[in-house]
């Protein structure tokens, strides 16, 4: 802890050189932040000292190239200044391209190599190219063939929910029917069962459902006949003065209309 708040203080000295070091809070916390700042901070310092000795040492290289050019030219009567134009473009575009290539001179040796190498990078480039051109072509045609499969498959689907909604109508209904046919097989077989209950006690057979049934349509037609008698004897009532035959007649229809008054309460009262 001692050891990392010295080292913390000397490289904030460092930073802030003449001005004062504003306060901080001192705890392990933050002392171990700020050693670890000044770690990083003289590490990229270290850094940035190495390349800038590097870049001071090809500097005085490449002085003493220009000094010892200046000297072969002076040696063959030509300087800078005395180069034509297209000679110095020409001097200036080999100057150039040996900056881009990065070659420590404009020799054709060391060119070649510079050259070569660009040549591998590029057929390597085109051949990686080609190679991606061939997987991006079997893609596409994976992809055509996953949508063509797509499109065949929701087709499939879509005739498969239709043919499931009819599957499933059908079978509702058949449910329904397989219902009501069990409803009125067990109404069937619970009226059996009444019956032989009845038959088994003694009970007349005029109180079962068919003999009900039977009696309400006789009723039905008695009825019907009172209907008519009524009709008649009011007929009767309108006939011209005659008093022994329409008595006669009209005690003939009451006796009727008794005999089958008395018929049909005894049919409600069976019913």
């Amino acid at each position: 802890m001692c050891e990392k708040l010295r080292k913390v203080n000397s490289w904030l000295g460092g930073v802030f050189g003449d001005q004062p070091v504003p306060l901080f809070e001192v705890n392990t916390r933050t002392v171990d932040i700020l050693y670890q700042l000044a770690q990083s901070s003289e590490a990229r310092c270290s850094d940035t000292a190495l390349l800038i000795e590097d870049y001071k040492q090809k500097t005085s290289e490449y002085q003493a190239d220009a000094a010892h050019l200046e000297d072969v030219l002076h040696g063959v009567g030509l300087s800078g200044a005395s180069l034509s134009e297209p000679t110095a473009n020409y001097v200036s575009a080999l100057v150039d391209n040996a900056m881009v290539l990065r070659v420590k001179d404009t020799s054709l040796t060391s060119f070649m190599p510079a050259i070569n190498n660009l040549t591998d990078d590029l057929l390597e480039v085109e051949k990686s190219n080609r190679k991606l051109e061939r997987e991006l072509r079997a893609l596409q045609k994976r992809l055509g063939s996953i949508l063509v499969l797509r499109g065949n498959l929701q087709e499939d689907i879509d005739k498969t929910t239709k043919s499931q909604a009819v599957e499933s109508a059908k079978e509702e209904e058949r449910l329904l029917n397989v219902d009501f046919v069990t409803a009125k097989t067990q109404e069937r077989i619970r009226q059996q069962r009444l019956e032989a209950q009845l038959v088994s006690r003694n009970m007349d057979k005029s109180i079962t459902h068919q003999a009900i049934v039977q009696l309400s349509e006789e009723l039905r037609a008695l009825q019907n006949e009172i209907i008519l008698l009524k009709k008649k004897l009011e007929s009767y009532m309108d006939l011209s003065p005659s008093p022994s035959l329409a008595q006669v007649k009209m005690e003939e229809a009451k006796r009727e209309l008794v005999a089958l008054d008395s018929k049909l309460e005894t049919m409600k009262a069976i019913k």
